[in-house]
């Protein structure tokens, strides 16, 4: 019950960094969600505390990675669309961002 309650509390904790928007919060998400998948995995797999630490760095390094790349567009920009709606990326796989032109503004 305790192995239970203490996977639970790090899947919410890592759920709720999910959320975050800057490149280093995701990064820092991604390596918290990656470390403690990695460890659990290393631990059942070997059995041993250094199978569970080995997979904890393994996929500490991996997770932030991955959240990272994953960023979005910084604050005031959004990815930009074709006139049908299609994001944009580059050749190498990122999103083409852009200023918000949601609204118009005027100056009176």
């Amino acid at each position: 019950m305790k192995k239970f309650l203490a996977v639970a509390a790090i899947a919410l904790s890592a759920g709720s960094l999910a959320a975050c928007q800057t490149t280093e919060e995701r990064a820092g998400g991604g390596a918290l969600l990656g470390g403690a998948t990695g460890a659990l995995i290393g631990g059942a797999a070997t059995g041993k505390v250094g199978g569970a630490v080995a997979g904890g760095i393994i996929g500490a390094a991996g997770g932030a990675i991955l959240g990272a790349a994953t960023a979005p567009c910084a604050d005031g920009y959004r990815p930009r669309t074709d006139r049908y709606g299609n994001t944009l990326y580059t050749r190498d796989g990122r999103i083409i961002c852009g200023p918000d032109r949601g609204r118009a503004v005027y100056s009176y």
